[in-house]
Order: C-alpha cells, then structure tokens, then sequence
C-alpha cells in the first residue's frame, strides 16, 4: 500500500511491517499505540522503525492512519478520571480518618 508520511511516500505492507517489528522490544505506552502480533507499541516507536524517520518529523495521525489501512489495531489511551476534592473526603472517609474540619 503506498502511503505518505512526513512528505515521503512509502510502499508498506503488513508482512514489511511484521518484518521491521520483530525483536524490536516496545517502549512503554504513554499515547496512541499500534498492536503488532501480541504487542503494543506507542505509534511514534513504529514510525520510526518502519520508515527509518526521526519522530520529529511525523505525527502520530499519518502513523495511525497507515497501520490502520494496512489491518492493524490502533488504540488511545483511556483518559483518567479527575480526582476531586470530594473524591478525596470520600477516600478518607473510608480509610476511618476523622473528618477535616475548618
């Protein structure tokens, strides 16, 4: 499948891509990451590998958007839930602490 990224076109396919991967150990996940065999890596460690780009000059969406044309599973981070005031009372009033008064 031919593809453009950083202004480049590449020829990739699935098997080029399962090939470039293999023994290369996955960073750890901080965003966007793609699923290579049993594997998650973050989108911009299989940009790099693949295209033999510095990562500064690609974005995560042109990464995305190939491997996802080509088969692959691509997922976001879920996003945390906000802690709040409120939740911290709650977690103190569970832990048994007497109540904080003002």
């Amino acid at each position: 499948m031919r593809c453009v990224i950083a202004r480049f076109p590449f020829e990739l396919t699935k098997g080029g891509v399962l090939e470039s991967m293999k023994g290369v150990k996955p960073e750890p996940v901080t965003g966007e990451s793609v699923t290579i065999g049993r594997r998650h890596y973050p989108v911009k460690q299989v940009g790099q590998v693949v295209t033999r780009q510095d990562r500064r000059d690609f974005s995560t969406a042109e990464v995305l958007r190939a491997m996802a044309q080509l088969g692959f599973t691509c997922r976001a981070l879920p996003k945390a839930a906000p802690v709040g005031i409120l939740g911290l009372q709650h977690a103190s009033a569970m832990l048994g602490s007497p109540p904080v008064t003002v």
